[in-house]
C-alpha cells in the first residue's frame, strides 16, 4: 500500500522508523503463539503517523485499514510514544538550533495542530483560525529547510507571544535576520510586504465616500 503522501515518509525512511520501533517494544508483535495481530508492525507505525501529522480522524484511518475505531485509537496510545522516543535524536535543542541559524537569514511563522474543543478549555479556541488547536512556531532557512519547531502552547497565544514563552526568539537572536509576518509586528523582524494592487483591482474597487480635496 503506498504511503508516501499518508505518512510523509517513502519506503525506505518508513522501514527504518518500523525498524526503530521495533527495538523499542516492550514485547515481539507478534508472539510464536497465540493469534497474530491484525495489523503489521508496519501498518501499526504508519497509522500512529499518519494520525500525529494529519491528525486524521481515527475511524478514517480504521476504513483504510480495515480494522476498528478501538483498535487505531489503540495503535495510537500505544505507539506514538515509541516513535518520539524512536526519533528523539533528530529533533534539534534550542542551543543546537541556535547554533545552525548564527549569521543566517531565517523565516519564521507559526501554525496550528487542530484537535478537540474541550468545554472546560477556552485557552485553546484561536478567533484567527475560528478552532481549537495548539500554536507553534517554525524557524526554516531560506530556502524552507526546517531549522527548530517550538513545543505547542494553547492556541489563544499570539505569535508574538508564543516566541517568547518558547526558545524561539532567543533562538532568533542569533541569526543574521528574520523575516516574519504581520503577526509578529513589534518584535523586530522584517515584515512580509502586501502584494501591490494591480490597476484592473483598483478600478474594480468600491468607491469609497467622502468629500474631495481642493
Amino acid at each position: 500500500m503506498p504511503l508516501k503522501y499518508t505518512t510523509g515518509l517513502d519506503d525506505e525512511q518508513l522501514d527504518d522508523l518500523v525498524t526503530r520501533v521495533e527495538r523499542l517494544l516492550p514485547a515481539p508483535w507478534n508472539k510464536p503463539r497465540g493469534r497474530p495481530k491484525k495489523l503489521s508492525l508496519r501498518d501499526a507505525v504508519a497509522i500512529a503517523v499518519a494520525y500525529s501529522r494529519q491528525n486524521t480522524i481515527q475511524e478514517v484511518l480504521g476504513e483504510r485499514w480495515n480494522v476498528s475505531q478501538e483498535l487505531v485509537s489503540e495503535t495510537i496510545t500505544d505507539l506514538v510514544p515509541l516513535i518520539e522516543e524512536a526519533t528523539r535524536e533528530f529533533v534539534p535543542t534550542a542551543q543546537e538550533a541556535a547554533e545552525a541559524v548564527t549569521g543566517r537569514a531565517c523565516l519564521l511563522d507559526g501554525s496550528l495542530a487542530p484537535c478537540w474543543s474541550w468545554d472546560e478549555h477556552d485557552e485553546l479556541w484561536t478567533r484567527k483560525h475560528g478552532t481549537t488547536g495548539h500554536n507553534f512556531q517554525v524557524i526554516t532557512g531560506l530556502a524552507g529547510d526546517v531549522i527548530f519547531i517550538s513545543d505547542p502552547v494553547p492556541g489563544s497565544v499570539h505569535d508574538s507571544v508564543a516566541i517568547t514563552i518558547t526558545p524561539v526568539a532567543e533562538i532568533l537572536g542569533h541569526s543574521g535576520g528574520v523575516i516574519a509576518d504581520k503577526g509578529y509586528q513589534g518584535c523586530g523582524y522584517a515584515g512580509t510586504r502586501r502584494r501591490a494592487r494591480s490597476r484592473q483591482e483598483a478600478n474594480s474597487a468600491p468607491a469609497t465616500s467622502g468629500k474631495t480635496r481642493t
